[in-house]
């Protein structure tokens, strides 16, 4: 896919970018399709399905920074069980200015994700352990596609020291916000379907 076909999407969806960063973003395509034919990192396999699904879908995060007025310059942001990238990569494309840690236990993505910081020349950690595994604290957690809730939220918030984000979906259960303590988000971006994300301060 071309940066100027990838320009369109982006800000017809309302996300304007430099032009340095439609490339990368092209040449992420590029990279996922081709390790996709032996490594199989994600479902989603047409080109504009990659950029709307897992690109602009990622930068939800970047509008509840923005409506939540979250200080991410210069934080350390971990996405954790990161697969391709998802939401981390998109974001350090974008926004640039904070230090990523991408949390993956499975080497084959692992090595996807080394391979594209030296393809994009964007600098970030790869961390390919179990994040039950990993013993320290960031200032912001992400997390995508990662399970049920009830399962994990412990997990993601042993790592944070300030913000837990969690890109969930198009419904809301009750006991999330009841029970666990979580604040919900609806984000809107043009083209996609109206997504939750869940956030909570950590003390």
């Amino acid at each position: 896919m071309s940066p100027q076909k990838i320009k369109e999407i982006f800000e017809t969806a309302g996300f304007p970018l430099a032009e340095d960063d439609y490339r990368r973003f092209a040449l992420y395509v590029e990279l996922l399709k081709k390790w996709n034919k032996v490594h199989n990192l994600t479902a989603v396999r047409d080109e504009e399905g990659i950029v709307k699904r897992h690109f602009l879908d990622s930068l939800r995060i970047k509008l509840c920074f923005d409506k939540l007025g979250v200080d991410w310059k210069g934080k350390d942001v971990a996405d954790v069980g990161s697969g391709a990238g998802f939401p981390g990569v998109p974001l350090k494309i974008v926004l640039k200015d904070f230090n990523l840690f991408l949390i993956e236990s499975t080497a084959k993505k692992c090595s996807f994700l080394e391979a594209l910081k030296v393809n994009l020349s964007l600098d970030w950690e790869v961390i390919c352990e179990r994040a039950e595994n990993v013993d320290r604290k960031f200032d912001v957690v992400l997390a995508r596609a990662l399970g049920e809730l009830e399962d994990i939220h412990e997990l993601l918030e042993s790592l944070s020291r300030g913000w837990v984000f969690i890109i969930k979906g198009k419904e809301l259960k009750e006991n999330w916000l009841r029970e666990l303590g979580y604040e919900a988000l609806k984000t809107s971006i043009k083209g996609l379907p109206d997504i939750y994300v869940l956030y909570k301060r950590i003390p």
